[in-house]
């Protein structure tokens, strides 16, 4: 029980942090997102989506279906983080720093999985 406090805990401060950066620094994600998008949009949005999904983490109740969301959307990040290791110049930091974050998402999909599976069949409140 402690691991799995520990660990979604320390996700949920990291995805709840990570989701300041959307609304502070919204430019910074802007050629991530086709211009056929609202950027301001779309970053706000998935600053709110980072946010709720931290925050989820610190209820035992909703735990395994929040850490799922975790997982299809680091998923689905996957491919941004892959093009940008393939690019000439990566969107965000050098080519060092884009072949650095490709193994990271790797790591925070297990992360979120491995959460998941902690809280699968957990009752809601805990007995001593």
């Amino acid at each position: 029980m402690k691991k799995e406090i520990v660990l979604s805990s320390s996700l949920a401060i990291f995805m709840m942090l990570a989701s300041l950066l959307h609304v502070f620094k919204p430019a910074m994600f802007d050629p991530f997102i086709p211009d056929s998008f609202p950027k301001l949009l779309v970053n706000y949005l998935a600053g709110i989506i980072e946010f709720l999904l931290g925050v989820g983490l610190f209820y035992t109740t909703i735990r395994s279906k929040v850490a799922l969301g975790l997982v299809i959307v680091f998923i689905v990040f996957l491919p941004i983080h892959i093009q940008d290791v393939f690019r000439d110049e990566p969107i965000i930091g050098s080519k060092l720093v884009a072949y650095v974050r490709l193994p990271i998402q790797f790591v925070l999909i297990y992360w979120a999985w491995y959460i998941c599976r902690l809280s699968i069949g957990k009752p809601a409140i805990a007995k001593s």
